[in-house]
């Protein structure tokens, strides 16, 4: 029998092992001139594109910002499926940065469902309103518990759904999955600097 869970998705980037100095043409040909389009330009003016150019340390890296008026990085993608209650995480998915928020959370939702784990509800963001998703959640039985974007209308995410007490519980639980993604950035980032530094001792 599946276990029934409340549960949360969401996403990140994680920074790249590769410099940015890397990202280079994937051919010879002249780079286009400064201010021929949109896209992200290096201190050359060179226009940027993960179409056109990729690191030559580590290919499968895409150049990504996690918003306007962030800094683009090399990067990969971090999602995480949450247990609301204990703040558990269900399960980690790292995937090409490019990918669909999504379609990295069917990806997961399909990976619970074989390890006998059904969400009864999805809490998220914004990011996950998209109409067919919405439309994948109510196929397979689990109440979207998105936060929605204004004037949006959504099959399957309306006010019989957000005005519920459910939904709103959802909405205050869902910001503990950042607490999943603060642990490597701060805590497993410091246990990695330790290790390095007790090497670096040793072979002093």
């Amino acid at each position: 029998m599946a276990e029934r869970i409340i549960s949360t998705v969401d996403d990140t980037l994680i920074d790249a092992w590769a410099s940015f100095k890397s990202f280079k043409r994937k051919d010879d040909k002249e780079p286009p001139k400064p201010g021929d389009g949109t896209g992200m330009v290096d201190f050359k003016g060179e226009k940027l594109s993960n179409a056109t150019h990729r690191s030559t340390t580590d290919p499968d890296a895409k150049l990504m910002r996690k918003g306007n008026g962030q800094p683009a990085r090399l990067s990969y993608g971090g999602h995480a499926l949450m247990e609301n209650r204990s703040g558990l995480c269900v399960d980690l998915l790292i995937t090409d940065a490019t990918l669909a928020e999504h379609q990295a959370a069917r990806q997961l939702l399909t990976r619970a469902r074989r390890r006998k784990i059904h969400p009864k509800t999805l809490g998220a963001d914004k990011g996950y309103h998209v109409k067919d998703f919405v439309q994948h959640l109510r196929e397979h039985k689990i109440k979207p518990h998105i936060a929605r974007i204004d004037g949006r209308k959504t099959p399957g995410l309306d006010g019989r759904t957000t005005c519920t007490e459910g939904y709103k519980v959802s909405q205050r639980k869902r910001k503990r999955i950042e607490e999943i993604f603060g642990w490597p950035k701060t805590v497993g980032y410091n246990l990695l600097r330790i290790a390095k530094l007790q090497s670096a001792g040793s072979a002093a």
